[in-house]
């Protein structure tokens, strides 16, 4: 697939206050400003042409309030993420063709080459409704990890399954050298067409067993481009001690 020039998107930030492991995350200091407004910041550096946090926490919209961060009020009973998006695009009366990319609100070190890249995937691969990111794993436990979420690609690098198995398994001995494993990372980039599709999708068998959502658009047909990374970007924030991880870089930035 031949590259095009860099396309236009958007980037939202889905950011609720409720999250078992660290509560009132989104809010959470880091060098002085709250993390959502820290992620927001790091989009901006990559090419959207807007960044907009889409939030249910009159708190949230405040915080990014005062730092001059675009902020969406949108409702709170959503189901999950990209039912929060499809709002914000019917909110911002976003085209068809609109592509949106999804930034997790607790990535303040996410790297913008990785937002272009994800929309870049998405703009070159004209016949899929979804792009997201995956980077090589090599290490054995991850591989057998269920918390680490695997994909399988096609030639075209179009996604054929996700799993928290260890997929593909390696029936014989010896072909491991043959075989590649790659860990899916969640950030993706959607066309605005898809996401009013999604709001009207129920949830599908194989999303209900391994509780991955992007299944739900494999099994009603939808085609996802996947972009192999040559290395992990820094992780998340989901605990304390990623928190304290992460509080550490920007000190010493």
């Amino acid at each position: 697939m031949s590259a095009s020039k860099a396309p236009d998107f958007l980037v939202v930030i889905p950011a609720r206050l409720g999250s078992t492991r660290l509560p009132r995350k989104p809010l959470a200091d880091i060098g002085g400003k709250p993390m959502v407004v820290r992620v927001a910041e790091q989009a901006k550096k990559s090419l959207a042409h807007s960044v907009v946090v889409a939030t249910d926490s009159v708190e949230i919209q405040a915080a990014c309030d005062e730092h001059r961060i675009e902020c969406l009020l949108t409702r709170e009973n959503h189901p999950t993420g990209t039912d929060r998006l499809a709002e914000v695009a019917q909110l911002l009366k976003l085209p068809d063709n609109a592509l949106v990319v999804n930034v997790q609100g607790d990535e303040p070190l996410i790297p913008p080459e990785l937002i272009n890249q994800v929309a870049q995937t998405l703009a070159d691969h004209v016949e899929c409704a979804i792009s997201t990111v995956a980077v090589p794993i090599h290490d054995a436990a991850e591989i057998q990890n269920p918390n680490v979420v695997k994909v399988v690609l096609n030639r075209s690098g179009e996604a054929l399954y996700f799993s928290r198995a260890s997929i593909p398994f390696v029936r014989d001995a010896g072909a491991e050298d043959k075989t590649e494993h790659l860990r899916h990372l969640g950030i993706y980039a959607y066309r605005a067409e898809f996401l009013q599709a999604y709001t009207r999708l129920d949830p599908a068998p194989p999303e209900q067993a391994e509780a991955l959502e992007q299944l739900r658009a494999l099994w009603n047909g939808y085609r996802i481009a996947v972009h192999t990374a040559a290395k992990t970007p820094p992780a998340g924030v989901d605990t304390p001690d990623d928190l304290e991880r992460v509080r550490r870089v920007f000190k010493a930035s």
